[in-house]
């Protein structure tokens, strides 16, 4: 989820016009979960084969970057890696509320209540090996690169963009901004309209909230992240305030006094997060071939429809390196 600054925050809105010639870093953990959560039968099945492999994440790989590509944005798509020791509370209670939601959705599926089901199925989504390698092996049939993090996808999606190496990281989740995103778009991989695109500067961002990142970062400890939790009736409007009358530190040092974790720890983790620096980018030729054999003869995708979307990849080269012409 990271950390809530909706409230504080307004988006420029662009369309996906203004991203025409641009590349974007992916957090691929976040769309995944998009497409596993959203891409289901009407009862909230996901989309499977003849042999009960889950699908709805490869449907969403190909149409969704198939329609982007078509549109000229190019995509990279970054992987996370090793998690921080101190996210690992976060995803315990992230396991707890998908075993429960699966649960109940369970118990509404075998009732026929089709709407519950479906309601509660796209709560319990989640990444196995099986998904994250199959989607890597469509992403390269397709020509588009993807990036494995040493740490969060997030911090490394960032650093592309600070590298010069991509224009914005497309993500759900704000996180992005105090990793030191320049630039980051909402709902890109979400949206196939030409509209509706949240898109956020960082030096704007903090220019109208009249803050710095390192106290953006200081209010996102106290708002609660992934690695801490906030303190209790502090949300982003009074975090906000306590900028302004400078109280960040104080009010941070009483939230270390009943916190568990090193929140210095925290801070480090947005402001020097460990990232891959060896990595090449490249786009390559899609292999129409191969990706008819992986999803029409392995997966049972339509072949028809297979190759309408695989046409539309024919924007991509072999182009590498820094993308600085792209801007």
């Amino acid at each position: 989820m990271g950390v809530k600054l909706k409230d504080i925050i307004e988006p420029e809105s662009i369309s996906f016009k203004d991203l025409e010639g641009r590349t974007v870093s992916i957090d691929a953990f976040n769309t995944l979960f998009q497409f596993l959560s959203t891409i289901r039968q009407r009862d909230g099945r996901p989309l499977t084969d003849e042999n009960g492999n889950i699908t709805s994440h490869l449907s969403g790989i190909l149409y969704r970057n198939s329609s982007m590509v078509e549109k000229d944005i190019k995509p990279i798509y970054i992987f996370d890696g090793k998690a921080p020791e101190l996210k690992s509370e976060t995803q315990a209670k992230r396991r707890e509320v998908r075993e429960e939601a699966e649960k109940i959705y369970k118990d509404a599926l075998s009732r026929g209540d089709a709407e519950k089901a479906r309601k509660f199925a796209m709560r319990s989504s989640k990444l196995s090996p099986e998904i994250i390698s199959s989607s890597k092996k469509l992403l390269t049939l397709m020509g588009i690169p993807y990036v494995d993090a040493k740490g969060e996808g997030e911090a490394q999606a960032a650093y592309l963009v600070q590298n010069g190496d991509a224009y914005a990281v497309a993500s759900q989740d704000y996180d992005c901004l105090l990793f030191g995103a320049k630039r980051v778009v909402r709902n890109l991989a979400v949206n196939s309209n030409l509209g509706n695109l949240e898109f956020y500067q960082l030096d704007k961002v903090l220019r109208e909230l009249d803050i710095t990142r390192e106290e953006l970062i200081d209010m996102g400890i106290l708002i609660g992240t992934d690695f801490c939790d906030g303190l209790k009736g502090v949300g982003a409007k009074t975090a906000l305030k306590l900028a302004h009358k400078g109280q960040l530190k104080e009010k941070i040092a009483e939230l270390q006094k009943e916190s568990a974790h090193d929140l210095d720890e925290v801070r480090e983790i947005f402001l020097n997060h460990n990232v891959n620096t060896d990595y090449k980018i490249k786009w390559e030729k899609p292999q129409k071939d191969k990706i008819i054999e992986f999803l029409c003869y392995e997966h049972g995708f339509s072949e028809d429809r297979v190759l309408k979307a695989s046409d539309k990849l024919k924007n991509l080269n072999s182009s590498q390196g820094s993308l600085d012409a792209w801007f």
